[in-house]
């Protein structure tokens, strides 16, 4: 049974944070370091967890109220009690939902179900100067006040510590099932209606269907796929990324890979691409491949002397103007991201 989270833990949070801004060091957000390698090494002096637990769930409405350090599996669990789902889909169900929102890594069913952003109803954060902010609300149809939800998304703790979110939930499918084809994702896709994933290494693909169980049937005749248990593996190995390219560049950017000899799987109609290697400067070689097809890598697992990022983010001078806004300190998670120094900010 997961427990009920009460005002008090919240509270502690805030505590922490306001404690240590009056002593000086910086803090560090914790869940359940799942994605610690993606981004910047921390470099903060105090860990700050978020509590876990259910602050309201309305299955009526399709949206549940929980503690940021709440992990996916306990979530998953309360939802499917009621037939609901909220699919985050990290690679591990121990990831909790703040780390999970604060790294921004979409999962693989986002063809259908969109990105992670839009799960994002509510989200309440302490920031660096230990502020309280609530950005959303807990409706559906909210469009007031400015988009702090997504500014959040992705910031890697560096706004501030996610203490408490609202999600939007869903019906949870009646059926599922993975289907392997012999041919290319971008075949696939267009035999395939409305698919949750389609998984390729640029010979093979699986599809994961997910609705009704004649809707699978009939998926099954369009596609001419053979039902099977599981999906292509992602790539595994002690140095990882992700990356992202238009979803036509997909083909050619796996061929390159392939010359490289560089496990890898894509996700078709989305642009994103897992790679894997044993050896860091192999990767380095896959963030190059990305550039030549107009895309970048992120460092996602291992390679410690790669940078995270590779090239400098196009929106790096506005991110920095926000910081400034919510962390004029500098308290929260120094090093995760590459923000300019104030002095490279224009006015």
């Amino acid at each position: 049974m997961i427990p009920a989270l009460r005002s008090g833990p919240l509270e502690d949070v805030i505590d922490t944070v306001r404690a240590t801004v009056a002593a000086a060091p910086s803090v560090v957000p914790v869940g359940a370091r799942t994605h610690w390698d993606v981004g910047g090494e921390p470099t903060g002096a105090v860990e700050v967890r978020a509590p876990a637990g259910i602050v309201e769930y309305e299955p009526a409405e399709l949206t549940i109220t929980v503690g940021a350090g709440t992990t996916i599996a306990q979530l998953d669990e309360v939802l499917a009690a009621s037939g609901q789902q909220c699919p985050l889909d990290p690679r591990d169900p121990a990831a909790t939902v703040g780390g999970v929102l604060a790294v921004g890594l979409s999962g693989p069913r986002r063809l259908r179900y969109r990105p992670l952003r839009d799960r994002l109803l509510e989200v309440h954060l302490v920031t660096g100067d230990a502020r309280r902010v609530k950005g959303g609300g807990r409706v559906v149809k909210n469009v007031s006040g400015y988009d702090v939800c997504r500014l959040t998304v992705g910031s890697l703790g560096t706004l501030g510590v996610i203490v408490q979110v609202t999600l939007r939930c869903e019906p949870r499918p009646a059926a599922s099932s993975w289907f392997a084809c012999p041919y290319p994702g971008d075949v696939a896709l267009a035999r395939a209606y409305r698919p949750s994933t389609v998984l390729t290494d640029g010979r093979t693909s699986t599809v994961l269907v997910e609705g009704a169980g004649a809707d699978l049937d009939e998926e099954q005749r369009r596609l001419g796929g053979v039902p099977t248990g599981d999906p292509l593996p992602l790539p595994t190995g002690p140095h990882r990324g992700r990356i992202a390219v238009r979803p036509r560049a997909l083909a050619a950017c796996g061929a390159d890979l392939d010359a490289l000899e560089l496990r890898w799987c894509a996700e078709a109609g989305i642009g994103t691409v897992h790679v894997a290697t044993d050896d860091e400067d192999r990767l380095a070689e896959a963030r190059a491949v990305a550039a030549t097809h107009g895309g970048w890598m992120l460092r996602e697992a291992g390679a410690p002397g790669l940078d995270p990022f590779g090239t400098p983010l196009p929106v790096d001078a506005l991110q920095a103007r926000i910081k400034a806004a919510l962390d004029p300190g500098g308290v929260c998670n120094p090093g995760r991201l590459p923000y300019p120094r104030p002095a490279e900010v224009p006015a």
